[in-house]
């Protein structure tokens, strides 16, 4: 019949038009293949050179070694080479002064690796590196700034000399007398000096109210205000001061104690228990938030929830006092 090709010629031409169709397929779809091909192999060429990089950082070709770190770091699948890569990349980036580097290297060692003790120990040290840095440079660049003093006079503090860092306090004061924090800060020196007594307290007062005239979002000084006014057992200035700390600061465990607390001391249970309950939440291994909550509890009637509490506050008060007898060097008996 007119217009049928024979069988052969038909046959050749399917099988040509198949191969068309295949061809089309694989240059229509050569750059995703091309592409993926690409990404298999740079896993194991970027593990390679993850390898050859930590192996430059050992020897102290951290200026070769720490483009590739940063390159390879986050492609590697392998436990022990990601570590190894951290490592070298966090001590490399300290070594030529990239501390952002170093920050980014830790953070990736803390995700992978969060209670490794090596991991840890490592983070101590960097940060206190990059901290000594950080001090090293404002003192050579704005030694006489308010900040540097400042830093100076909190250095003082951990060393307990109180009188020289109040004296340094005073001094910023004189230049910046509306700066925010320095009265809290010479409140606190004056409260944690040894001779500390009334005449100090009363000191001291002044500093923490004069905070709050510039600052009065100081949760800090609104506390400790509230413990001096419990310290000479005035509890309405105590608990106004304890809320308004906690009520600036809702993550205040230590403001809600001291607000139950004084409300305990008025014998005003029923009102000492919301923030006596926050005060637990926050602060779950405090055996006092637990023993005034215990005692709010029972003179509210609520027997069974303060016999909890009170079971809680024994049950850390013994562990608190195990933890002392283990901290003693145990001698023996014979």
């Amino acid at each position: 019949m007119m217009g049928q090709a024979p069988p052969a010629l038909a046959l050749l031409m399917s099988r040509f038009l198949y191969a068309v169709v295949v061809l089309a397929f694989v240059l229509t779809h050569a750059g995703s293949l091309l592409a993926q091909s690409a990404k298999a192999k740079p896993a194991s060429d970027l593990a390679a050179s993850g390898r050859k990089a930590v192996e430059l950082a050992k020897t102290g070709h951290c200026t070769d070694a720490l483009p590739i770190l940063k390159k390879s770091s986050s492609h590697i699948t392998d436990k022990d080479l990601q570590r190894d890569v951290g490592f070298a990349g966090v001590r490399c980036a300290i070594f030529v002064n990239q501390p952002d580097a170093a920050i980014d290297f830790l953070r990736s060692l803390n995700r992978e690796f969060p209670n490794d003790p090596d991991v840890l120990y490592l983070a101590v040290h960097t940060y206190s590196d990059l901290s000594t840095r950080a001090s090293a440079q404002l003192a050579s660049t704005a030694p006489n700034s308010y900040q540097a003093l400042e830093l100076n006079a909190e250095a003082l503090e951990v060393q307990g000399k109180w009188d020289e860092a109040a004296k340094v306090y005073d001094h910023i004061l004189k230049e910046n007398p509306n700066l925010p924090g320095i009265h809290y800060r010479l409140g606190r020196v004056l409260v944690s000096k040894p001779d500390f007594g009334p005449e100090t307290a009363e000191q001291a007062k002044l500093e923490f109210e004069k905070e709050l005239q510039i600052d009065p979002s100081n949760a800090g000084a609104e506390y400790v205000l509230g413990e001096l006014a419990k310290h000479k057992e005035q509890w309405d200035e105590a608990i106004q001061h304890f809320s308004q700390a906690a009520k600036l600061d809702a993550s205040f465990g230590d403001a809600f104690l001291g607000w139950g607390g004084s409300l305990v001391s008025l014998k005003k249970f029923a009102d000492a228990i919301a923030p006596l309950e926050t005060a637990v939440r926050l602060e779950p291994e405090n055996p006092a938030a637990h023993y005034l909550l215990a005692i709010a509890y029972a003179r509210t009637g609520r027997k069974e929830e303060g016999d909890r509490q009170f079971a809680i506050q024994r049950q850390l008060t013994q562990k608190g006092a195990a933890g002392e007898d283990n901290s003693q060097p145990q001698t023996n008996p014979n």
